[in-house]
């Protein structure tokens, strides 16, 4: 398990029961929406506010603790930050998987934004499509 109170220090930010909540849910899910982060939290504090999840999921968004996932015409997801990697992202049940970043992709990113003069800080590969469940469902 994750030290939580470590990684959000880490990122300048305080170890509070609500982010330490929030971080156990969204390693347990892997992914998650807001509404699917807040479900988990009420099942252990049922007084925690929507307001507060969100607020404590911004914020640990901007400090680099959780990535948020857009998946189109849906919610997007949040997890833990890691190691880079890309999602695969299914337009018909939303769900997320993650694959490992190769070489390839890696080094064409990097020199896109060095001929664009561009500094990279971070990357985000996201492809979009349907899942083997989605396709085996909607081929019976």
């Amino acid at each position: 398990m994750t030290n939580f109170a470590e990684v959000l220090k880490s990122h300048g930010l305080k170890a509070t029961f609500q982010r330490m909540t929030i971080l156990a849910v969204i390693e347990e899910l892997g992914h998650a929406s807001i509404d699917e982060i807040y479900e988990n939290v009420l099942k252990t504090h049922p007084t925690l506010s929507l307001a507060t999840v969100y607020k404590n999921i911004v914020t640990m968004v901007e400090q680099g603790v959780l990535v948020e996932v857009p998946i189109s015409g849906r919610k997007s997801k949040y997890e833990l930050k890691k190691h880079e990697h890309l999602h695969l992202i299914c337009t018909e049940c939303g769900s997320v998987t993650d694959r490992q970043m190769d070489e390839i992709i890696s080094a064409d990113t990097e020199k896109i934004a060095r001929d664009s003069a561009f500094r990279l800080h971070g990357r985000q590969v996201n492809l979009y499509g349907v899942c083997e469940h989605c396709a085996q469902k909607a081929a019976s």
